[in-house]
């Protein structure tokens, strides 16, 4: 079922502004995920899409109904929580038929849902249960099979993942997908894990202060980040973000076109999609990801301050006469602490986003 937020706006306590007239439209069947970090408004969003928050001002559609002052028994969701909400008074079978008691369905056919959707998620044997002999791993399947027991238009999970140990997390991350592909009911996934947002999401839209940043797939958000906030946010090493000024063309100081930037020293040139959209002194920022930075003769020099042993690479932090620079490098070729290193993006990599505003730049 498709959701829609239209200039959503909400307002505690008079002047905090949690939702600044938001707007976003997800897909039917598509699996979103808001992004960003503590306090950026994501849990707001969703309670608000659940009916558990009422917004100040704007609509909320789920389908073709406008369910905004609806209560959220009206609004066929359901919601999966950070701390899953089971009653430990009751069994596993009876966590999950709770919905359907709530919708009076007769006694003998909730407990064969409850037992056909335990059944879909391994849970089988523990039906007799209390959540107190589970693992964390069983109370978030709990959890997810309640809410599909219900059989809803609109599945909300708020951080289901984030009370697992990091071994559960990855396994439970592969089986929410399989899950959500399965299933094919709408999703909307709040998280500040950006590596599970990009894993699990088909979209994501980045929020920052009650605002949306960006919306795009998981590689259009690493790949492209909008601006420098999206761009310090996504990846598991953040991206470098470099000051720098348009040089004139062709060295000519009378030039009123330029084809490179001037970053600590080392000449860039102007990505394709900027180009014509820059001037001879113009204020940038440029932004290169770890991943895409490598050794080069005539590049930026820094003293190695840090290694960080990622597994198959090493995130290298170097000191420059500037700002900080990382790169990764193979595991073996990890340089010793104290070394002196020259280092440029490769070609191509580079983005270019204004100074003054932090929005990339592209003519596009």
């Amino acid at each position: 079922m498709r959701v829609a937020l239209e200039a959503v706006t909400k307002v505690y306590d008079g002047d905090v502004r949690a939702l600044d007239d938001l707007s976003l439209e997800i897909a039917d069947g598509e699996f979103f995920a808001l992004l960003g970090p503590s306090g950026c408004g994501k849990t707001t969003l969703l309670r608000t899409i659940a009916g558990l928050e009422t917004a100040t001002s704007g609509t909320v559609r789920i389908g073709e109904r406008d369910v905004t002052r609806l209560p959220p028994g009206d609004r066929d969701v359901a919601m999966v929580f950070q701390d899953y909400a089971l009653f430990p008074h009751m069994t596993v079978a009876d966590n999950i038929a709770y919905p359907l008691r709530l919708k009076k369905v007769p006694r003998a056919e909730r407990r064969a849902k409850a037992a056909g959707t335990a059944a879909g998620l391994s849970l089988g044997p523990y039906l007799d249960r209390r959540p107190a002999q589970l693992s964390g791993g069983q109370q978030q399947r709990v959890a997810l099979a309640r809410a599909m027991a219900a059989r809803p238009t609109v599945f909300l999970l708020d951080e289901p993942l984030s009370n697992l140990d990091a071994r559960l997390r990855l396994e439970a991350r592969t089986f929410l997908k399989k899950l959500q592909h399965d299933l094919g009911v709408t999703t909307v996934f709040v998280t500040h894990d950006q590596a599970e947002a990009l894993a699990l999401a088909d979209r994501i839209a980045v929020m920052e202060d009650g605002c949306v940043r960006q919306i795009g797939t998981p590689r259009e958000v690493f790949q492209r980040p909008a601006n420098i906030f999206v761009a310090g946010f996504i990846g598991s090493t953040p991206m470098n973000l470099l000051e720098g000024e348009c040089v004139p063309g062709d060295g000519d100081p009378t030039s009123s076109w330029t084809d490179e930037i001037d970053v600590a020293g080392l000449r860039l040139p102007v990505p394709e999609e900027a180009t014509g959209l820059v001037g001879p002194g113009d204020k940038v920022i440029a932004g290169f990801r770890p991943e895409y930075v490598q050794e080069a003769a005539d590049g930026i020099e820094g003293r190695v301050e840090i290694v960080e042993n990622l597994g198959t690479t090493s995130l290298v932090t170097l000191a420059t006469s500037g700002p900080n620079v990382q790169l990764t490098v193979p595991e073996d070729r990890e340089p010793a602490i104290g070394a002196t290193m020259r280092v440029a993006p490769r070609p191509g990599r580079t983005l270019l986003y204004r100074a003054d505003d932090g929005d990339l730049i592209e003519d596009y």
